[in-house]
C-alpha cells in the first residue's frame, strides 16, 4: 500500500530483509553493525516502511501467522510469558514482533502507514487476535511509573486471556503500584506501538519483563479485532485506500 509520501510493503529479497534487521539493529542495540537477528525471523513475515522520495526505510516490524490459541506456545512471546490462558483462543492469531521507527523520524504518519499495512492483513486473513511484546527502553521501572500505574488502572487482560509470570526477572507493576498516575504523563512515556493498541482496546499483562538483552522493560500486549470500535478500524481501512 502507499500514499502519497511512504509505501509499505513485505520483504521480498535477502537485501529487504537485511535493510530490517539493520534497522533493528539501530533501534533495539543502538549500532547498526550490532546482530539482531534470530530463529524466528525465518517463520515470519517482514513489513517494511520506506520513503518513496528518498528510499529510506522508515519502519519495521515481522508477522508471525499462529493458526490458534494452540499454537501460541511456538511464538517469541512465550519465551517470556506463561501463554496457557490464550490456548483457549479459537481464531487466527497473528504475533506483531520488533516494530520500530528509524531513529529521528518524528512524522506520526508512518504509524498510522504501518498499521495500515497491518490492518490490510488483519482482513484479508480474517485474523481475530493481534499480540506482542510492548517495549519501553531502559530497563528501569521507576521512570515508567505513571505509565505501568495507567496500565494497572485501564488497560488490564481479562482474566480469561490473562498471561502468567514466566521470565525471571520481572516487574508485577498490577501488584506494586497503587499511586493515581498523571494520565499525560503516562501517555506520553508509553511507546507508540503500545499507545495505538491501547487506543484500539488492547489490553496488557499484570507485570513487564525485563529483558536486559536488548535493554528494554516489555509487557505482553493482546488486541481482540473483533472488539475495535467501528471508527478506529474504519480510519486504518481508509489508510489501506489511500
Amino acid at each position: 500500500m502507499e500514499t502519497a509520501r511512504y509505501r509499505a510493503r513485505l520483504a521480498a529479497t535477502e537485501a529487504d530483509l537485511a535493510r530490517s534487521l539493520a534497522l533493528r539493529a539501530r533501534a533495539f542495540r543502538g549500532d547498526s553493525a550490532a546482530e539482531d537477528a534470530d530463529s524466528y525471523d525465518a517463520r515470519c513475515r517482514h513489513m517494511l516502511v520506506e520513503d518513496k522520495a528518498s528510499g529510506a526505510l522508515v519502519c519495521t516490524y515481522r508477522l508471525l501467522s499462529v493458526a490458534s490459541g494452540r499454537e501460541i506456545g511456538e511464538s517469541y512471546s512465550a519465551q517470556f510469558y506463561e501463554l496457557g490462558a490464550l490456548a483457549g483462543f479459537d481464531g487466527r492469531m497473528v504475533e506483531v514482533g520488533r516494530f520500530c521507527i528509524a531513529p529521528g523520524v518524528k512524522d506520526a504518519d508512518v504509524l498510522r502507514v504501518a498499521w495500515g499495512a497491518l490492518a490490510r492483513i488483519v482482513d484479508a486473513e480474517r485474523v481475530g487476535m493481534l499480540f506482542g511484546c510492548s517495549s519501553f527502553h531502559g530497563t528501569e521501572p521507576g521512570a515508567y511509573a505513571d505509565a505501568f500505574a495507567l496500565l494497572r488502572a485501564r488497560h488490564m487482560a481479562p482474566v480469561r486471556w490473562r498471561p502468567r509470570v514466566k521470565a525471571p526477572d520481572v516487574f508485577r507493576f498490577a501488584a506494586r503500584l497503587r499511586h493515581r498516575p498523571d494520565a499525560r504523563r503516562a501517555l506520553k512515556a508509553m511507546p507508540p506501538l503500545l499507545r495505538t493498541y491501547l487506543m484500539m482496546g488492547g489490553w496488557v499483562s499484570d507485570h513487564a519483563v525485563v529483558d536486559r538483552d536488548l535493554g528494554t522493560l516489555h509487557v505482553f500486549t493482546g488486541l481482540e479485532v473483533g472488539r475495535v470500535p467501528e471508527a478506529r478500524a474504519r480510519a486504518l481501512r481508509g489508510l489501506v485506500s489511500a
